[in-house]
């Protein structure tokens, strides 16, 4: 990789993958002092709690994430259902375990998506406050109508808006490492929070309150999961310059600012971001704070729009409408389900909570909840992809997935204030992808019993007999997840309609467990007879299942057919539940109210709307 390229790349890194975490300093040091406030805070409190968030950001977010997990990709890419894909390839009977542990991680990123945007744009107009104490009153109705924008802007893509992301964050961190810079020399003594022993003696000697202190602390670490799950976008190496030469510095600098600011006036420590500014620098730096908190908000946006199309991928949800905002960059998607789920969510938070302090509280548990998760996927893969030993394993992660349980154990003290809430979104998350796997699962091993074996059902139907069924010309092209059975399409079709095309196209889309398919593994075809064939279509989990444009390539294998002159027929099914299906009645229920929401396939796939019929049955499961 060229250098200029590496620049560009580093660049857009700082714009999408550090945009949450690079909103932290506006309220994380904020909350970490507030235990220790009650009682008047001591210089040693303060350089402590500096320390503490130094070395949080330098274990969890520079040895954890930029130096170790960069590498376990899958492909090129990252996240928690990417390294699912990647360890179900290889899976030795914890097949169950890992799809859960995946599932609960994929479910927290979604929560923390919520949490994210009303935390972070609260916190910024809440600057409002210094600028001029009468506008307090506006700050709720300020960040729902910037949330409203946001949301109703994501059907138009990101493409345009992307190309400030980068200059406008990395003037974001530059004019913080200014701050910082300018406000160390308030107090030298804070330059002791280098130093890891005032951190850890801290902890040893405060006991609970040093616990809660750790809550607060893990604020300055959100946003870390997504710099995982954005590697496909740019690749390892920009990822960990931005960090280094950029992203890391400035961070650093303005924690070790606001704490010499507290240092010199402890009565800074109400908002001691805003107030490192002399006053006719606040409204200019709120403003790009505002920005600064948009472009977080719409990066964690984008990210749980890419993690619901991998779900949809992977079988953990059903079908939804994806549309495609760019012509050239298939990772520019709009989805108009999730995009509302969240959008709902964000403004009840915002409404429900109506301060920085109050969401904060809330806040850090799906993050440190994702990020443990992904510590014990992370012992499987370097067991069976890095061929590590397990003393190996065990003595390099164990620490670190400690050290996190102590920062969830810490977060879990939050419940009772409203830490309920990021737990309840995430479990709602994964009842609804558990129940649309195993529902699909059961749904399948119960049409199982009543299909036909497609060899049988070709071997029957080619023999001329009184009763063979009219010969039309065309191709028919019959959509199955099955294809050793024959499609109840197909059935239903010769049933009502008596007819068989010159053609027939048993059709099976399959996700592999990789982010994309090279185009000469796209398909596989078999030939069952003259008039039947078995066709496969692959994709990855990160591509979209445009099945009219794959079926172009088809003609360089010798199936020759008009795709403008082709029938596709697919099965049309009504559910019904049945108290005997192996799930509780609510689930069956639920699977059957989300298989109903489902997109159609026809809109799907991508097939042409007037070439497709669709025959329907009834199903009980």
């Amino acid at each position: 990789m060229d250098a200029r390229k590496l620049a560009f790349l580093a660049l857009g890194s700082i714009g999408v993958v550090y945009g949450d975490i690079g909103t932290s300093p506006l309220y994380a040091f904020r909350e970490a002092l507030k235990p220790v406030a009650a009682d008047g805070l001591t210089r040693g409190e303060v350089i402590s709690v500096v320390s503490l968030m130094f070395w949080t950001l330098t274990i969890i977010v520079t040895i954890k994430y930029v130096l170790f997990l960069l590498r376990a990709d899958n492909d090129g890419e990252g996240g928690t259902l990417s390294l699912l894909a990647l360890l179900m390839k290889t899976a030795n009977g914890h097949t169950a375990i890992l799809m859960l542990l995946g599932l609960m991680g994929a479910a927290l990123f979604l929560g923390d998506a919520m949490i994210t945007p009303a935390l972070s744009v609260l916190s910024a107009v809440e600057g409002l406050k210094l600028v001029t104490p009468s506008l307090s009153e506006y700050i709720v109705p300020i960040s729902v109508a910037i949330m409203a924008l946001l949301f109703a802007i994501q059907s138009h893509g990101t493409g345009a808006v992307a190309r400030f992301f980068g200059p406008v964050m990395a003037l974001w961190f530059i004019v913080m490492g200014l701050a910082g810079v300018m406000h160390i020399s308030d107090d030298f003594s804070i330059l002791a929070a280098l130093n890891p022993y005032y951190a850890v003696s801290f902890l040893l000697r405060e006991g609970f309150l040093g616990v809660v202190v750790l809550g607060a602390v893990f604020l300055t670490v959100t946003g870390a999961e997504a710099l995982y799950a954005d590697l496909g976008h740019f690749g390892r190496r920009p990822i960990q310059w931005a960090w280094f030469v950029l992203v890391f510095p400035s961070l650093a600098l303005n924690y070790l600012g606001q704490g010499a600011l507290v240092l010199r006036n402890p009565m800074a420590m109400s908002d001691p971001f805003f107030l490192m500014y002399p006053h006719w620098a606040i409204l200019p730096v709120v403003i790009l704070a505002t920005l600064a908190t948009i472009i977080a908000s719409q990066s964690v946006i984008t990210g749980a729009f890419s993690l619901t199309r991998q779900a949809i991928h992977l079988g953990f949800l059903p079908r939804m409408e994806i549309l495609f905002t760019s012509e050239t960059n298939t990772g520019q998607i709009f989805l108009p389900s999730a995009n509302a789920v969240l959008f709902f969510g964000v403004v009840f938070l915002v409404l429900s909570f109506k301060t920085s302090d109050a969401l904060a509280i809330a806040y850090g548990i799906s993050v440190t909840g994702a990020m443990v998760v992904t510590s014990i996927m992370a012992f499987e893969f370097v067991r069976v992809r890095w061929n590590w030993t397990l003393p190996m394993a065990v003595a390099v992660l164990t620490p670190l997935v400690l050290l996190e349980f102590v920062f969830l154990g810490a977060n879990l003290l939050k419940i009772r204030d409203g830490g309920y809430v990021p737990v309840l979104i995430a479990t709602a998350f994964t009842v609804i992808m558990w129940t649309w796997r195993r529902g699909t699962a059961i749904l399948m091993e119960k049409t199982r019993h009543t299909d036909i074996p497609l060899s049988s059902f070709v071997s029957s139907i080619e023999r001329k007999s009184d009763h063979s069924p009219a010969h039309v010309p065309g191709t028919a092209i019959f959509l199955t997840s099955d294809p050793e059975s024959a499609p109840a399409a197909l059935l239903h079709n010769l049933k009502h309609n008596h007819v068989l095309h010159d053609k027939n196209v048993i059709l099976t889309i399959r996700t592999v467990n990789k982010p994309r398919v090279a185009q000469e593994d796209r398909y596989l075809v078999e030939k069952v007879s003259d008039r039947f064939s078995v066709v496969e279509l692959r994709f990855g989990f990160m591509e979209s299942q445009n099945v009219s444009q794959a079926l172009a390539t088809l003609r360089k294998t010798g199936l020759k057919f008009d795709i403008m002159s082709t029938s596709f027929y697919l099965g049309r099914r009504k559910l019904v539940p049945d108290a005997k299906s192996g799930m509780p009645h609510w689930q069956d229920r639920l699977y059957i109210a989300l298989a109903n929401a489902a997109t159609d396939p026809s809109d799907y796939f991508r097939l042409p709307a007037n070439r497709v019929v669709e025959l329907g049955s009834h199903v009980i499961i």
